[in-house]
């Protein structure tokens, strides 16, 4: 059978084999695992295809307005599964595997996670897109094809090892490349004026190359496109220079270019780090900016009507430059004048916010800027001055509030704040969940607020259920579709009608089978990725993210060393046993998470190997964590660590998606974990430590971490054990920095002042454990509950009250 001529009637392991034949290129009987996983793929890229080519079709016909979400990261994981899903043919795939004796799981394990990004922020975008295709909403996701993710994570003795994520390394069935579509990117040089006409006279180009991914819609046949962007050097070699011997300088203006599409977040710990990062933001969004003015200009004969067709989001401040190279296209290349440019320009972006800290708020020196966007920088100083013209109207004479404002930071080094361009250039500006919103206006963009009040808003975050409930948990759901239909993966509000089942026995026995089932099967993953056995009878304390001070791993071990030494001291109490699990990665300069990373290792090698403790207590490190992990993960989770400090934590999303599989929450008042406590209600819930206001108080009093310490026993001992070497005896002031930051350099995001209250909370999780059917009712509420966090609903809300975007008619 000719796959090309397949009919769309061949069941799917007559498709299998075709294109094991025919595209693969090896007999149906003698395919390795590998070639069946190929062969799958294609199946699914085919349909994939015709459902993207028919939607772009029919966006052009009805000339849709369209979403242009702009993200330095989409975090996809696997492909396979999903797609399978998505078209309905997971279960024809399996037969069709079944009959080369493979099981369709251990086929799609073989797919590597597309490394494209690296936390929330990356796998909220995915999320998104996902819901923007079952959805039917017209839309582009943009970013970079990086050929080496951000980094695989290994530990060796302890400490984080960085190797290059070589995902690509074998190609992949799942991007459709598009040579017809290459842009130039150019960067460096000078501006020349004449006759009011600016003239950007640049120094280097790289030609920006689209990938296509498809992104598919569930219960639809629309599609979202992630376009990819990777960077190809002009010319690929000095051949002349080659041809002398000189390999490495023939080689050198091809890499000095290209490396712009390798790695995600290059160690900015350098100058030349920080020039890379500039350069990555500006290269896709630049990239991105041609390309949606092409298409628009292919269907509407004028630029005027962009924003009646487009919305282009600003997912954090990665694509902030985005406002200046629009502006710079609508007034260089295409002769508009600067108030026309602006009002447009100020319709069509909206932007959303994702941390509340100022240091994370991106910054760049206006010396770099100068450097490498030399005509983005005037136009950043004319916006500036237009914009502070305006402010000063506002409140006359008041010089600090210009300052507060002002797109250029004049303290110390002039740097341009991206987050001040993103708010000055949207029409809309959005926290992700509702405390997160209201401290924006109250803190860091207050001044602004003050300005635009009607500008800001919220949209909290969500998951989608068909990756983290109908992927990633297949025992549950199979049960919630005998329980409520299979409606629920598209309504994830069907959830709620399990509080009708609370009292169900049959109904309950079979939900905590299913959640055994899923520790079983994450033990099994942490013997073969750690090689430690623990027990799936053990209450699973999990804590997976990215590895920052401010998430507080670190006030999680001291818990660990905590109960440690308690169970040393009563080794005859009744313990719950419990084993603690972290996941996550440090970024590269990051010393201090690096350190608490070895620091959980030290302690883990410290307790898993007493033999006073055996199973009462283990302490386990998941290398390599990314999506196809956490698909093990979530599922395997009796309790949820969302600890930050109140105040810190923009929204979280692993907070929903361990709820959704049943996990019991243990957190601050913080981010989501504050609507999830008002969905599932204050006795589902495991809530401590100091609220938003009481850290504000207690800062503006003075916070004196030392009276914590000194005042508290169980603490002190447990402080005194890690920095005076107890689980670091070959080099006892391993950890005397980390400890001493909590003792004397002021505990900036307050461990000490919580920990009591984390401590006695977690005796009240051991109490409810012990109760296992009581356990099992509050996991049910808060699965139950789930509903309002489903992706869906939250780009159901940005489509209706920010982009203005409606779904494609049938």
């Amino acid at each position: 059978m000719n796959v090309s001529a397949t009919p769309l009637s061949a069941t799917p392991a007559e498709q299998i084999n075709a294109h094991l034949l025919h595209t693969v290129g090896v007999a149906p009987d003698r395919a390795s695992a590998c070639d069946l996983m190929q062969a799958t793929a294609e199946v699914a890229r085919a349909q994939l295809s015709r459902r993207w080519v028919a939607t772009q079709a029919q966006e052009r016909t009805q000339k849709a307005r369209r979403v242009i979400y702009l993200s330095m990261e989409f975090l996809m994981g696997r492909t396979l599964s999903n797609a399978l899903a998505a078209l309905d043919l997971t279960d024809g795939a399996a037969k069709g595997l079944a009959q080369h004796a493979q099981k369709l799981e251990e086929i799609a394990s073989l797919e590597p996670d597309a490394a494209l990004g690296n936390g929330g922020l990356g796998r909220l975008a995915a999320c998104f897109l996902d819901s923007m295709a079952t959805l039917g909403l017209p839309s582009f996701g943009y970013g970079i094809r990086y050929e080496y993710g951000m980094f695989a994570q290994e530990i060796q003795n302890g400490s984080q090892i960085e190797y290059p994520d070589s995902w690509l390394k074998d190609g992949t069935p799942w991007e459709f490349p598009r040579p017809d579509l290459t842009y130039p990117v150019r960067f460096g040089g000078w501006v020349t004026h004449e006759h009011d006409k600016a003239t950007w006279q640049h120094a280097g180009e790289v030609a920006a190359k689209a990938y296509d991914m498809v992104v598919p819609g569930h219960g639809t046949e629309k599609t979202s496109t992630l376009r990819l962007w990777k960077a190809v050097a002009p010319e690929h070699i000095d051949l002349g220079a080659f041809n002398t011997g000189d390999y490495a300088r023939a080689a050198c203006a091809k890499n000095e270019y290209e490396n712009i599409s390798w790695v995600l977040y290059p160690n900015d710990s350098t100058p030349a780090g920080r020039e890379l990062r500039l350069k990555q933001e500006y290269f896709f969004v630049a990239a991105s900016m041609q390309d949606l003015v092409k298409r628009h200009l292919e269907e509407h004969p004028l630029l005027d009507n962009l924003a009646e067709h487009v919305a282009i989001h600003l997912n954090d401040t990665h694509p902030a430059i985005g406002v200046a190279e629009l502006m710079r296209i609508l007034c260089d290349e295409h002769a508009f004048d600067w108030d026309r440019a602006w009002a447009l320009c100020g319709r069509t972006f909206s932007y959303t916010n994702h941390t509340l800290m100022p240091e994370a708020l991106e910054t760049w020196p206006v010396s770099l800027m100068q450097h490498v966007l030399p005509r983005h920088l005037e136009i950043i100083f004319r916006i500036n001055k237009e914009f502070l013209d305006h402010a000063a109207r506002f409140r006359p004479g008041d010089h600090e509030f210009l300052k507060r404002l002002s797109l250029i930071d004049e303290d110390g080094e002039r740097r341009v704040r991206m987050a001040h361009l993103s708010v000055v250039g949207s029409h809309q500006v959005n926290g992700v969940s509702a405390l997160h919103s209201d401290l924006l206006v109250h803190t860091i963009f207050a001044d602004f607020a003050a300005l635009w009040p009607t500008r800001f808003t919220n949209m909290t975050n969500g998951v989608t259920p068909r990756r983290w409930l109908a992927q990633a948990n297949p025992g549950l759901s199979s049960l919630l579709d005998e329980t409520l239909g299979k409606a629920w993966r598209n309504d994830l509000s069907q959830l709620k009608r399990l509080e009708d089942r609370l009292e169900d026995h049959e109904f309950s026995n079979a939900f905590m089978a299913i959640k055994h089932a899923n520790k079983v099967r994450l033990a099994h993953l942490i013997e073969k990725t750690t090689g430690i056995t623990v027990n799936p009878d053990s209450l699973f304390d999990v804590q997976v993210k990215r590895i920052h001070e401010y998430k507080r791993q670190l006030l999680n071990v001291l818990h660990v060393v905590g109960r440690y030494q308690a169970i040393l001291a009563e080794p005859d109490a009744p313990w719950v046993p419990r084993t603690v699990i972290f996941a996550g990665k440090a970024a590269s300069s990051y010393q201090a998470a690096k350190s608490i990373i070895r620091l959980i290792h030290d302690v883990g090698l410290t307790i898993n190997n007493d033999p006073r403790i055996g199973d009462k207590l283990k302490l386990v490190f998941i290398p390599n964590y990314g999506v196809s992990v956490a698909e093990i993960i979530m599922p395997g989770a009796d309790l949820s660590e969302q600890i930050s400090t109140a105040g810190t934590e923009a929204s979280g999303t692993g907070n929903m998606k361990l709820a959704l599989n049943g996990a019991l929450t243990i957190g601050t008042d913080d981010g989501a974990n504050i609507e999830i406590r008002q969905t599932v209600g204050d006795e589902n819930i495991f809530i401590f430590g100091l609220k938003t206001p009481e850290v504000r108080d207690l800062r503006v009093a003075g916070y004196h971490p030392l009276n914590y310490y000194d005042k508290n026993p169980a603490l002190k001992e447990v402080l005194d054990a890690i920095s005076g070497g107890q689980f670091s005896p070959d080099e006892p002031s391993r950890y005397s920095a980390l400890i001493n930051s909590l003792v004397w350099g002021g505990d900036h995001y307050m461990l000490l002042a919580d920990y009591a209250s984390y401590v006695s909370t977690q005796a009240q999780v051991d109490a409810l454990y012990r109760q296992p059917h009581q356990w099992c009712q509050r996991a049910i509420r808060n699965v139950a509950g789930m509903g309002v966090f489903s992706s869906d609903r939250t780009i159901a809300e940005y489509a209706s009250d920010i982009w203005h975007v409606s779904s494609l008619t049938s």
